[in-house]
């Protein structure tokens, strides 16, 4: 009985080891990208912060940030900071805070911009940044 658990384990395990082999060799199929079709519109901001050496600072527009996400029109947010890559002349690392919205249509990035949550979040935090970029991007 010892010997027919043990070759139903090794079998077992061979088979798993087979199905995970052949399941990584495989090149993964996804639906045509999925951002493209859902969130057509992305409104990408960069802000420098006034005291860029302020963790504080920096974790308290993060929180304002993250608020952004309550505005109904808002799909998706990705909020960044720094990463700490490799050092190369086409990287600008000397924002502090990044936010990244989506959006289905430009229509719904115009009432973001002038929704009350959206403008008493500049109100309430304008005072950390010293500069602002800001990138809306439509799909090509």
């Amino acid at each position: 009985m010892a010997n027919s658990t043990r070759r139903k384990f090794i079998g077992t395990a061979a088979a798993l080891a087979v199905t995970t082999t052949v399941a990584t060799a495989m090149p993964v199929s996804l639906s045509p990208n999925v951002m493209e079709h859902q969130y057509p519109v992305v409104h990408h901001v960069f802000f420098w912060l006034k005291n860029p050496d302020s963790k504080a600072d920096r974790d308290l527009l993060v929180a304002g940030v993250k608020t952004l996400s309550k505005i109904e029109t808002v799909k998706g947010i990705h909020v960044g900071i720094v990463a700490d890559t490799e050092k190369r002349d086409v990287i600008d690392s000397s924002w502090g805070v990044s936010e990244l919205l989506f959006f289905n249509d430009l229509a719904g990035q115009a009432v973001y911009q002038t929704h009350p949550i959206h403008l008493a979040f500049i109100e309430k935090y304008s005072h950390l940044w010293s500069k602002v970029v800001v990138y809306d991007i439509v799909q090509a």
